[in-house]
């Protein structure tokens, strides 16, 4: 378990989620961005439940950057892989509980060093001042024990929610910028799109 905050664990087991570790921790390689799909912004708002504002305020601070195309001027579109929508969902998750944006900070850099399998079985919990991650039922046991408040996010339930709102909608190609059409046979727009590229 890590920890991320202003507190200590006050005897917690676990390891430490950015108060003074370096990273990444326990073997986890950053992943290459290998997305051949990247989604807009409207798009990741809508699979992470968030509104334009949020998304675009949280591009501008460095909160969560779009990994596959940044905007340049006017006019350019953003582009956000999978894993930029996770973290989305997972940050608005954070602030809906009370979480202090700098512990959110350093959980969001924290998760882009992580590869996507260790991602799946992970929980991070938070008491509102710490965020700790968790890979074993015996360190959430631990962490409840500690008869604090606790608030979870399993992240392999939100990289699943986030798959399924993404199968219904719009993506993109990126590298042919090809309109890829979620399972909606109701949206003439997006096939019309296909059909004149």
């Amino acid at each position: 378990m890590r920890s991320t905050g202003d507190s200590t664990t006050g005897g917690a087991p676990g390891r430490s989620l950015g108060a003074g570790g370096p990273y990444p921790l326990q073997g986890s390689a950053a992943e290459p961005v290998t997305d051949t799909v990247g989604y807009r912004g409207p798009t990741a708002c809508a699979a992470a439940g968030i509104t334009y504002r949020q998304l675009d305020y949280w591009a501008r601070t460095g909160l969560v950057e779009p990994s596959v195309r940044s905007a340049h001027g006017s006019g350019s579109q953003r582009l956000y892989s999978f894993r930029d929508v996770v973290l989305l969902k997972i940050v608005k998750r954070f602030l809906d509980t009370g979480v202090a944006l700098q512990n959110i900070r350093t959980a969001v850099r924290h998760l882009r060093d992580r590869d996507t399998a260790d991602l799946d079985l992970m929980t991070l919990m938070s008491d509102g001042a710490t965020v700790y991650e968790c890979t074993s039922s015996d360190e959430v046991v631990g962490l409840l024990q500690g008869g604090q408040g606790i608030f979870g996010i399993a992240v392999g339930v939100v990289l699943r929610d986030v798959r399924r709102a993404l199968s219904e909608l719009h993506g993109e190609r990126v590298d042919t910028g090809e309109t890829l059409i979620g399972p909606n046979p109701a949206d003439e727009l997006a096939r019309r799109r296909n059909r004149a590229v």
